[in-house]
């Protein structure tokens, strides 16, 4: 009983730091959307193409920030470090033939949306296969995206959960609600400049982490040394 007790108190739990921090990202997530809704109330010219795509004048360096914030999720964060754990350096063959589908879509489709002034793959299929195949597309890839969505939103709150004690409810409902709101309010360009925001905090904390893992198994020869031994290096395997 008494063990019991001791391990319930010695478990993690938000301290008002952790509490702040976390307030403090989803009130500058927030802000961000406040900012870029009253920014198009007062040039009084806004239009539905400048919510969904931001008026077509965003530079190239959030955008790109933005894609990279908007494929890092839950599912990446927590499940490539476990897959590599597991079978080690090949996994990278997987983010090669990513690279190369991106590259691909990159010099072969975009251009092509460009040119005919589309927003997504829906629309081409319309005008390329007609109305039915552009319902299929949409109804697959709401379904798809509904799916994800859930995995997504539900991975971090259940980590939280288990790892600091927030509750579980209160980090989905939290996260919904802020991201509904400044998506709502600011369009896109809220969720670029938020998302620029979010990956910079993301890479900072990569970064901490890696440096801090380093140091604490006795430095990069050390890692590779055990990586090694393991079989975790395993590019030809």
């Amino acid at each position: 009983m008494e063990e019991l007790s001791a391990r319930d108190s010695s478990s993690p739990v938000f301290s008002m730091a952790d509490y702040t921090v976390f307030a403090a990202m989803l009130l500058v997530s927030l802000a961000i959307g406040l900012f870029q809704a009253l920014k198009k109330k007062k040039q009084r010219e806004a239009r539905v193409d400048d919510f969904f795509t931001g008026g077509q004048n965003m530079s190239a360096v959030p955008v790109g920030l933005s894609l990279c914030a908007t494929f890092m999720s839950a599912v990446q964060v927590l499940g490539v470090p476990a897959e590599a754990f597991q079978y080690g350096f090949k996994f990278l063959y997987m983010c090669l033939g990513q690279s190369t589908n991106t590259l691909l879509t990159a010099l072969l489709f975009l251009p092509v949306f460009y040119r005919l002034g589309i927003t997504s793959t829906n629309q081409y299929l319309k005008m390329r296969f007609g109305r039915g195949m552009q319902l299929l597309g949409s109804f697959q890839f709401l379904i798809a995206t509904l799916l994800y969505t859930g995995i997504v939103i539900y991975a971090p709150a259940l980590i939280l959960n288990q790892a600091t004690g927030l509750n579980m409810w209160l980090s989905l409902f939290s996260t919904g609600i802020i991201c509904t709101l400044y998506t709502t309010l600011g369009g896109m360009k809220a969720v670029i400049w938020t998302d620029v925001f979010q990956i910079i905090v993301m890479l900072s904390g990569f970064v901490a982490v890696f440096i801090h893992g380093t140091v604490v198994v006795g430095g990069p020869a050390l890692v590779l040394e055990i990586a090694n031994n393991g079989s975790r290096i395993n590019f030809n395997e």
